[in-house]
């Protein structure tokens, strides 16, 4: 008996991937549904006007890639543009703020956004099903309405930190905005409000109809442009008729007995198989989960790769990237000597200010055939922008680059800025074991990374190891999630570290995973947000 399996942070749009696939869809199909599902149903996490990354994995097709849909600079942005605004940056490395929150919310912010021509490469090139079946389950949840869920109503209500707008602001920034998602006096409407979008089902029913060409090119691309004009924005026609997906092959790493398949920069791949090299270099198991040691190491292992991508990680196309050297062995087996012997990474930053990064969304799918997808997208920190009547947000993406010009993250025309986003697969000889990744901002691959380490190193389930308590360091101090005991982190404190205590139990990326283990599926949907893993018998 054949089985697929759907997980992701919304009930809803598991539901739509699990439709698919009991369609006689194969994993593309049911990840493009799903992910067309999501736009709809967490709209300030993700959408139509974003950017992602995915990984497809189709034995049957002798296929493994990744398709970028990264955001990328619009052309009428320049390096310097905001140089002499700049204020600060995001303690966590989250992206930068300048004077008048221009790259953080408003029409300035919004990048060219990549969401809907990858979901178009990747249903063209491997889906079975007619497109305008995958997308009917998103125009249904438009349509006919859901509701406000706890986890997202926990991220609208999100206070302003540091300089950035509040993502109340976010959702009352516009128009549409306030009738969609404000009650009366301006707040997020609240948890079990019905919630109905006929202006995204409408848009949603002519790209149905037209493909992604009516967003790009046609009717749709020429509203956008009419509003971002008349807005001021950097984004312009010429920019949606130019954009194009990346296809690479999966960079790849090993860990112990595991491959580690992942995505290519600017995405945050090479993070990830920078820091497992390392740890590789540490019997973790004997040191014990979670222990003040392991935290230790582990944190110093996230701080290595995070200095590494500050410096050195951006879009290839723009910026030499020394891939072999930051995935080296030998490198790894330094830095874990200086682990060994008690170094502190040191990670600067312009005026840190706190943030919390919660945003972006993820789905993992495995079909009956063992074909796979991961894909993580967003909307980086939302614009707030939504144009009258087409009914979705755009994205924020300007915010991470970086104002300051000759740096790795630099402002430039056309080009993709960075994302920790590494949607992976992990194989066990010459199968998939375990496909995942995450939402979270910039601790994503700090979460997928401590994910597989809790299956490999601690034996756990998949359920298991995605529950666990988690902690991260992309700065000079450690984040822990609120479930890890101070009794421990007082440890650290006396070694020197800052500990900053996150008042949520569940949090530091929310992973979304499936392992394939004796024959069987384990879905492990983290409980920080509304997900679900759902399996269906397929034909």
């Amino acid at each position: 008996m054949k089985k697929g399996m759907v997980v992701c942070p919304q009930p809803e749009a598991a539901e739509a991937g699990i439709e698919i696939l009991r369609a006689g869809g194969n994993a593309a199909d049911a990840a493009v549904a799903c992910a067309f599902a999501q736009t709809v149903v967490d709209p300030l996490m993700c959408g139509i006007a974003g950017f992602g990354t995915a990984a497809v994995y189709m034995p049957s097709r002798q296929a493994h890639e990744y398709i970028d849909f990264h955001a990328t600079a619009p052309a009428r942005a320049t390096a310097d543009m905001w140089a002499d605004k700049l204020e600060g940056e995001a303690r966590d490395g989250f992206g930068f703020f300048i004077r008048d929150r221009l790259n953080d919310i408003g029409y300035q912010s919004i990048a060219t956004p990549g969401t809907l021509r990858g979901l178009e490469a990747i249903h063209r090139d491997y889906g079975r099903l007619p497109w305008q079946e995958v997308i009917a389950p998103a125009i249904r949840w438009a349509r006919d309405g859901y509701f406000v869920r706890p986890g997202m109503y926990s991220f609208w209500i999100d206070e302003a930190t540091m300089g950035r707008a509040s993502n109340r602001e976010r959702l009352a920034f516009s128009e549409d905005g306030r009738r969609l998602y404000c009650r009366e006096d301006g707040s997020p409407k609240t948890i079990g409000t019905p919630l109905r979008n006929p202006d995204f089902a409408d848009t949603l029913e002519q790209i149905a109809r037209e493909g992604a060409d009516a967003f790009y090119l046609h009717d749709i691309a020429d509203r956008i442009a009419r509003d971002m004009e008349a807005h001021g924005a950097l984004l312009g026609r010429e920019d949606l008729a130019g954009y194009k997906v990346e296809r690479s092959a999966p960079l790849s790493g090993t860990y112990r007995d595991r491959r580690i398949t992942t995505n290519r920069p600017p995405g945050g791949g090479v993070m990830l198989i920078e820091m497992l090299n390392i740890l590789e270099q540490f019997d973790l198991a004997a040191i014990g989960h979670n222990e003040p040691e392991y935290l230790r190491v582990v944190c110093e292992a996230m701080k290595h790769a995070t200095r590494d991508k500050d410096m050195h990680v951006g879009d290839p196309a723009f910026v030499d990237v020394p891939l072999q050297r930051l995935m080296d062995k030998g490198y790894a087996r330094e830095a874990a000597e200086r682990i060994r012997a008690g170094e502190k990474v040191d990670i600067t930053r312009v005026n840190p200010g706190h943030a919390v990064p919660r945003d972006t969304t993820h789905l993992s799918v495995v079909d009956g055939d063992g074909n796979c997808v991961s894909l993580t997208h967003s909307l980086a920190m939302p614009s707030g922008v939504i144009t009258p009547g087409l009914g979705f947000l755009y994205n924020g993406c300007m915010g991470v680059f970086d104002p300051r010009p000759g740096r790795a993250g630099s402002i430039a025309p056309g080009k993709r800025r960075f994302t920790s986003s590494c949607p992976t697969i992990v194989f066990r000889g010459d199968d998939p074991e375990i496909v995942l990744g995450a939402p979270g901002g910039t601790q994503i691959a700090m979460g997928v990374l401590q994910a597989i380490l809790n299956v490999v190193d601690f034996g756990m389930t998949m359920q298991e190891a995605v529950s666990a308590p988690r902690f991260s360091s992309t700065s000079n101090a450690i984040d822990v999630c609120n479930r890890i005991p101070r009794y421990l982190t007082r440890q650290l404190e006396a070694q020197g570290y800052e500990v900053v205590r996150n008042p949520y139990n569940y949090t530091i990326a929310w992973v979304h995973a499936i392992r394939m283990a004796d024959g069987r599926l384990q879905g492990g949907a983290d409980p920080g947000r509304d997900g679900v893993a759902l399996e269906t018998v397929v034909a």
